[in-house]
């Protein structure tokens, strides 16, 4: 692709297994909750919370990820989680007869897919230190071409068979741990045992308690990003049923996720255009990104109809394109060493909106329907744009008071 000719092979292979595992896994993940509400015939509030047990383990294994990035090692962290990840998603297909054992290995799934992403965060930024902002973008976009390409198959993989889609994101998920195990040995060779960025004398790790301590870092921005993923879970946990109950084909579902893939990749101008020209610091393009998720709900709850859903997926999307590269970016520019710990550890306040978004939401749409759901995501985006606020006010003042 034309976009990744101006990297280095290295860089290029990279982009491109991401851009392949991405598409095994946006087969799954927009129709779990459609899955457990039309193939196993369970209510919204069960549905939220498999996706709230799914998150649950999310949070453990960005925790865990990022603490553990220093001690084990990139290479064992990495392809660790993501066989487990494969091996979990081949069972799914066995044991979905049995609801609580079916529950339980989500939330293995998640933990073991979460287990991994700081690893992968922080490899990025300390391997290519010197253009960590670009790449995060890059892989980013890499990846939601794969997310356009998995959720444009997903709807017709799901009126074909559901277990397929499990066995296809187990398959890539596999596949992309030997491209990790490959890449990693071929580092070993060239520059012994891969750790990037050890531990030197003039740099100490800090204790667990210590880098707490350190709230200017992650607190603000983990509760904005809490709030921000929290009011998202309306697109499983009220768009998708709102879509099934109006009759309407599963692929008009899958069809809003291919829009977003597409946008993430054809939209890149005008965010660019917002980052040079009104968002220019990570924290600001944080705040824009709650912005432009709280303009979305103000769609759905105002014209509640597929156009209004693909008009706020717009929108949406446009926050998304902000917010996702800001976050690593920012902790990698900020936190140095401490960088994987503090991805992780964002990482998992966000996992929390996941988890209690979905049940939340779950059993507000069995109550009322779309509204309520919808009023409660607004809510949340505006309390994600308030802590964004704070996290640029506090680094703002923070960088004032640095000695010249």
């Amino acid at each position: 692709m034309k976009f990744l000719q101006k990297y280095p092979k290295e860089v290029q292979v990279f982009l491109a297994a991401s851009l392949i595992n991405s598409a095994g896994g946006s087969l799954m993940w927009p129709l779990i909750t459609m899955y457990v509400f039309d193939e196993l015939g369970r209510n919204m509030a069960d549905a939220g919370l498999v996706v709230m047990v799914q998150a649950m383990g999310g949070i453990v294994g960005q925790l865990l990820g990022g603490a553990l990035y220093h001690r084990i090692g990139v290479k064992k962290l990495i392809v660790g989680a993501l066989g487990l990840n494969a091996l979990g998603l081949f069972t799914l297909p066995f044991i979905s007869d049995h609801w609580y054992i079916f529950m339980a290995m989500m939330g293995f799934i998640g933990f073991c897919n979460a287990l991994s992403m700081p690893a992968i965060q922080a490899f990025i930024g300390y391997r290519f230190a010197d253009r960590r902002g670009e790449l995060f973008n890059v892989v980013y976009v890499a990846n939601n071409i794969g997310v356009a390409v998995g959720t444009g198959l997903s709807g017709f993989l799901a009126d074909l068979s559901y277990h397929l889609t499990f066995m296809m994101n187990g398959l890539t998920s596999a596949l992309f741990a030997l491209f990790f195990l490959r890449y990693l040995n071929g580092l070993d060779k060239q520059q012994g045992e891969v750790h990037l960025h050890k531990k030197t004398k003039s740099e100490p790790a800090g204790s667990i308690w210590s880098l707490l301590g350190n709230t200017r870092i992650y607190l603000f921005l983990g509760l904005g990003a809490l709030f921000l993923w929290l009011g998202n879970s309306i697109w499983n946990s009220g768009v998708a049923p709102f879509i099934i109950s109006e009759g309407l084909p599963k692929r008009s579902y899958g069809f809003l996720w291919t829009l977003n893939g597409i946008l993430i990749f054809v939209a890149q101008p005008f965010t660019n255009w917002i980052k040079r020209w009104i968002a220019q610091s990570d924290s600001a393009q944080m705040t824009a990104s709650a912005i432009f998720y709280l303009s979305a709900y103000v769609v759905i709850i105002g014209i509640q109809s597929y156009p209004g859903m693909v008009l706020a997926m717009v929108l949406a999307t446009f926050g998304e394109m902000l917010i996702s590269p800001a976050i690593p970016s920012f902790i990698s520019e900020h936190a140095f060493r401490a960088a994987p710990f503090y991805i992780g550890l964002t990482g998992g306040m966000g996992a929390l909106g996941r988890m209690v978004g979905p049940y939340a939401m779950g059993i507000l749409y069995d109550s009322g329907g779309l509204s309520p759901v919808t009023w409660l995501a607004i809510g949340t985006a505006i309390i994600s744009v308030a802590f964004f606020v704070v996290h640029a006010l506090k680094n703002r003042k923070a960088l004032e008071t640095l000695p010249d």
